[in-house]
């Protein structure tokens, strides 16, 4: 995916401003940024929920908003911030809604449908739970039960807006490693919003840092997560160390500027 000179705005607000970046395939790519910075809004747009009054987007070379909806959704899925808890859902029921863009019609589940939908399952390891009702589960039973749905649409990619938000640290890593499995044994590109910054330089390829709708920097997180990009980014003073085995870089004593 590759966007160019992009511009997004909410009610005449100017959101995000002349901002160019691309999305590798089959990586993972996290997206940081203190609050109200645009990130959430620039998923949706890549997502194709929110257009540009500005500048294009192209997903394998072809405009994302001219794609017809069906296609775009056996392409890519989103998972928003939040989701409503859906009451008298089971688990088996809302993943089967991840089928719908194969489905002509109003008809029943085919046998691919059937096997994408148990093998979603297998993956998020949450076959015991498909006949429990969503409102039955814990927050991180449910996040799984969602990207499980995003799964059953076999999309090449998928967006995800603050997977961990609500969720203990147990349940994030259990989150995070999980679509690092994803990537790594299905190869499908992540895109996600996180908060954390060390999370976001562990679990990534690559790092893009945004501060008032432009990207500062974008690369790989030792690139990103430097002693002055978080200063500029964030008006935060860190010091960084770097993992021994991951080499990835780690944040530490953090003081407000």
């Amino acid at each position: 995916m590759k966007l160019k000179n992009i511009k997004l705005s909410y009610d005449q607000l100017v959101v995000v401003d002349d901002l160019t970046m691309n999305i590798e395939k089959g990586s993972i790519t996290t997206i940081i940024g203190p609050n109200g910075c645009g990130k959430s809004t620039l998923l949706k747009a890549m997502s194709r929920i929110l257009e540009p009054i500005q500048g294009d987007i192209l997903l394998d070379g072809k405009d994302l908003f001219s794609i017809p909806t069906k296609e775009i959704a056996r392409k890519l899925a989103f998972l928003p911030q939040s989701q409503n808890i859906l009451n008298g859902l089971t688990v088996f029921e809302l993943i089967s809604y991840g089928r719908y863009p194969y489905q002509k019609g109003v008809g029943k589940l085919s046998e691919k449908d059937m096997k994408a939908i148990h093998k979603a399952m297998d993956l998020t390891h949450i076959t015991e739970l498909k006949d429990r009702g969503i409102d039955q589960l814990s927050g991180g039973q449910r996040q799984r039960v969602w990207i499980a749905m995003s799964l059953a649409q076999e999309t090449d990619m998928i967006f995800l807006d603050e997977p961990t938000t609500y969720l203990d640290i147990a349940h994030q890593l259990d989150v995070l490693h999980l679509l690092e499995k994803l990537n790594k044994e299905t190869n499908k590109t992540i895109v996600m919003v996180l908060h954390d910054i060390n999370q976001a330089a562990y679990f990534s390829d690559y790092v893009i840092a945004i501060k008032e709708g432009k990207v500062i920097k974008s690369g790989l997180g030792e690139d990103v997560i430097t002693k002055e990009i978080i200063k500029d980014v964030f008006q935060v003073d860190v010091e960084i160390m770097f993992d021994q085995t991951s080499k990835k870089p780690i944040t530490f004593n953090y003081k407000r500027i």
